[in-house]
Formats: C-alpha cells, sequence, structure tokens
C-alpha cells in the first residue's frame, strides 16, 4: 500500500486554509485513495483517484462552508486545467459530487465514481462498511494513517451546519 505523491504536492497548496487540520485531512485523504486501490487497482485511475481524495472535501476549509461540494469541485478543476490535466475533470468531478451517495452509483461511463464512493464510505463509517477489503488491511490504513480526530470533526461540522441552517440538509443527502 503506497501513497500517491499527488496527495501530498496538493495538499501542500492547501496547507495554511487546512491549518490545524491538515493531518486529520491528509490522513483521510489518503486513506481513501488507499482504499480506491485495494477496490480498483488498475493504474490507469489512481491519478484521478488521487486527486479526487485530496480535492474531495476541501471546500470545508477554502470556502469555510458544509455545503462543501461545488467548492471542492472548483478547486479540482482549477488544480487540473493548469497543470494540463483537464481531460479527466470531468470524472474527478463526479467522483467529488457523488461521493456521499447513500447508494449505488451507476458505474455505466466511469467506474472510479462508484469505487470512489465505497472507499469514502469505508473511512466515514468507521470501517462498518468494508465493500469487500479485509478488516487486516483496513486496520493496516489507520494504522498507517490515524483518524486524529477526523470523524469527530465532521460530526461538530455536520451539528454546526444544521444548528445554523435547520431546514437545509447535509451536503451529503443532496444529490
Amino acid at each position: 500500500m503506497r501513497p500517491h505523491p499527488l496527495i501530498e504536492e496538493i495538499l501542500g497548496i492547501y496547507r495554511a486554509p487546512l491549518g490545524k487540520d491538515y493531518d486529520r485531512y491528509r490522513n483521510h485523504a489518503h486513506r481513501v485513495y488507499l482504499a480506491c486501490r485495494q477496490l480498483d487497482a488498475d493504474p490507469a485511475r489512481e491519478r484521478q483517484y488521487a486527486i479526487a481524495a485530496a480535492f474531495h472535501d476541501i471546500g470545508i476549509w477554502t470556502a469555510g462552508t458544509f455545503d462543501y461540494l461545488p467548492p471542492s469541485v472548483r478547486e479540482s478543476r482549477s488544480y487540473l486545467l493548469e497543470h494540463g490535466l483537464g481531460a479527466m475533470a470531468d470524472e474527478v468531478e463526479a467522483m467529488i459530487l457523488w461521493h456521499h451517495k447513500v447508494s449505488r452509483y451507476p458505474t455505466v461511463r466511469w467506474p472510479s465514481v462508484e469505487i470512489f464512493r465505497r472507499a469514502d464510505w469505508i473511512d466515514v463509517s468507521l470501517q462498518l462498511k468494508t465493500f469487500g477489503i479485509p478488516k487486516p488491511v483496513l486496520a493496516a490504513l489507520v494504522r498507517a494513517y490515524p483518524l486524529l480526530g477526523f470523524h469527530g470533526f465532521l460530526l461538530r461540522r455536520a451539528l454546526r451546519h444544521f444548528l445554523r441552517h435547520p431546514l437545509r440538509p447535509l451536503p451529503m443527502f443532496r444529490r
């Protein structure tokens, strides 16, 4: 299980906005990426997984909101265009926009979207959902990239969002 260097490169750009949450988000991004690679060993998609993992929640910090999917997409698209990777922008956008979908994503065009959705759910569910990845492998991911309070952070942000906007659903229930 090797991390992808693009995650470090991208998150390095966002070190200041991430602030004290840098390591907890960095570790989450690595766990999601590595879960993707467990679910899909095709090397043709590893860059997409790494880029989506780095950007999928970044809007929480860059836009200062829990309505972070559109800002996360904007950041990813900007990065991809700036680095000559615009051809993968639509696929990465779909990975980010649909990563909270509760039910299966139809994998007609991009199987990566469903793989990424599963990988994020594995991590966010504290590995209650495994999608077939052996528990010892998942435990090794957490040992390599500890949780560092990421899930508590998400719960606090969700609660704050709900208290400020009681009629606006959380991002994961919008699509």
